[in-house]
């Protein structure tokens, strides 16, 4: 299944995503968001409701929100392909590198992220992202997997000047829509190996990073788990797990982002995320 999240006529919603359009679950089940499905562990029932309905609109007429609109974590991996260790003169450590960004960085897909006016060093980063389905803390490796509920694509577009005024990642990673995740959220059942996943972005419709999910360095399970010792996981939390090589700010020139620009993001099997680029 493909669930989605969206605004229509001024109204939040979520849905799952059919070849004729969207079935709107929104007031069908005991669940007012995505985020509450999947704590509640109603996926099941959410699948019924799609296959006993024709859709209610077409995908068109929605405005995109992020998949999870709220989620209550969103952890993010950096430097986690040893290619883009490389291209960042960085080294890949014994631990995952960690941050963090805010549930009011992200917008979706379709929607315009924002150059911050403070900055002419706007980077984009193509990601996959974990939805987390079922929450827990202490996870062992082995049991990673099934807290997931599925797959999403993760723009983590970086101000990179204000991202290195310290040594700290978290002011160059938080302005206000400058990442975007989306468009959907495929369910884990429909993917048989993340590992055979490939990831490409594409800058106004050139290749500019590509990479394959067998490259982390730090795999999901590891990232699941890794985490957990530290916090408790929670449904609908999210886990960005890394760029691949090709980012603008180490090329040379460096190709950054500007008003007028599209970043796409593609990721097989899972979806194609879409942003426009306007100044703030």
């Amino acid at each position: 299944m493909r669930f989605i999240s969206f605004k229509k006529a001024g109204q939040v919603g979520y849905g799952v995503l059919k070849e004729a359009g969207v079935v709107d679950l929104t007031g069908r089940l005991d669940a007012p968001d995505l985020r509450t499905l999947l704590a509640r562990g109603l996926e099941r029932e959410a699948a019924g409701v799609a296959a006993a309905n024709t859709a209610d609109f077409p995908l068109e007429a929605v405005e995109l929100l992020p998949v999870i609109p709220e989620p209550s974590k969103i952890i993010c991996v950096g430097i986690n392909y040893v290619a883009h260790a490389a291209e960042a003169g960085r080294i890949v450590g014994k631990y995952p590198v960690i941050f963090h960004r805010f549930a009011d960085t992200l917008v979706g897909s379709g929607q315009p992220l924002l150059r911050p006016r403070v900055s002419d060093q706007f980077d984009y980063e193509g990601e996959l992202a974990v939805v987390i389905g079922k929450g827990g803390r202490h996870i062992s490796p082995d049991d990673a997997m099934s807290h997931v509920a599925g797959y999403t694509v993760f723009n983590d577009a970086s101000v990179r000047d204000w991202q290195f005024h310290t040594h700290q990642y978290g002011m160059g990673k938080n302005f206000a829509a400058t990442g975007a995740l989306g468009p959907w959220m495929v369910t884990a059942d429909e993917i048989a190996d993340y590992r055979k996943l490939e990831l490409r972005t594409y800058l106004n419709g050139e290749q500019v990073q590509e990479g394959r999910l067998d490259q982390l360095a730090f795999d999901i399970p590891h990232l699941i788990a890794y985490v957990s010792q530290a916090l408790p996981w929670n449904p609908g939390d999210i886990l960005a797990t890394g760029t691949p090589s090709g980012i603008g700010f180490k090329r040379n020139p460096p190709l950054l982002l500007k008003e007028g620009d599209t970043v796409r993001i593609d990721v097989t099997q899972v979806g194609t995320l879409v942003n426009p680029v306007m100044n703030e």
